[in-house]
């Protein structure tokens, strides 16, 4: 299983630096709404849907996301996808996790992860169409990752109590504070070093924001986990060998992108008008 994991990621890797790093920001584009494609065919999983909705859910998906990256009148979506991606990774998933909510209605369950989906999509291409988008863009990722690996490796050494004992066991609120001690050094570097976006930020307002991304991060992570759980699946499905899914592998920064994206150009908006 390791040696799978270890391969996968080194053909991955390349793959994705390439499409971020090597070509024009519609690359990236077209590479993330097929990454975004395949979990939405996951979400179709959790959604229950059959062969035909399946379908419809998909490629419905496939053209919100295109239009997106190819006509200029979709990018007044942005004001609404923002506002989705604030009030529902900020405000109606911490309740979903607590009241254990359920995809029910089939219609609805396409709409909200349309919209999840999307709101993802115009993120990542936000961001990577400012100036230097490509360091930007990942070094905000980066939160997520950064606070994975810690969370782990606090947890391990000093986890004592459970984040979400019937959600996802393995998570604890030392691993937590785990991350954010390591998110708060990694926001501090990066601003010294002169990363673009961050190091624009004081830290007043940057160590607050890395905080609250660390938080969504985990939120992300939380709620994928309750739909594996209320669905009977392990993963979200094999796509990626020995990783599982895409969504597996993305649920974190499904949250975190377009939190970030709706704060970072909000408070950009902000500055612009004063």
């Amino acid at each position: 299983m390791l040696k799978t994991r270890v391969l996968t990621a080194l053909v991955l890797l390349p793959v994705v630096l390439a499409a971020l790093f090597m070509g024009p920001p519609l690359v990236w584009g077209v590479f993330a709404l097929f990454a975004l494609s395949c979990g939405a065919w996951e979400w179709s999983r959790f959604a229950r849907f059959d062969r035909a909705e399946q379908v419809v859910f998909i490629s419905a998906f496939v053209l919100l996301g295109l239009a997106w990256l190819a006509l200029p009148l979709a990018r007044s979506w942005a004001l609404i996808l923002d506002g989705f991606a604030l009030l529902f990774w900020l405000v109606l998933v911490p309740l979903w996790l607590k009241q254990k909510w359920t995809l029910r209605h089939k219609w609805s369950s396409a709409l909200l992860g349309w919209l999840i989906l999307l709101s993802a999509l115009a993120a990542v291409t936000r961001f990577r169409e400012l100036t230097d988008g490509a360091v930007a863009l990942l070094s905000v990722l980066a939160i997520a990752w950064v606070a994975d690996i810690a969370a782990y490796f606090a947890g391990r050494a000093f986890g004592r109590r459970k984040l979400a004992p019937t959600i996802s066991p393995g998570k604890s609120w030392e691993g937590v504070y785990g991350a954010l001690v390591a998110v708060s050094i990694y926001l501090v570097a990066l601003q010294q070093i002169g990363a673009p976006v961050i190091s624009g930020l004081s830290l007043v307002v940057l160590l607050p924001l890395g905080w609250a991304l660390t938080g969504v991060s985990v939120i992300g992570d939380l709620f994928e986990s309750l739909l594996k759980r209320q669905t009977g699946l392990k993963d979200s499905s094999s796509l990626l060998p020995g990783h599982g899914g895409v969504l597996d592998r993305i649920d974190s920064l499904l949250a975190l992108a377009p939190v970030a994206a709706a704060l970072l150009f909000a408070y950009a908006f902000a500055l612009a008008r004063i």
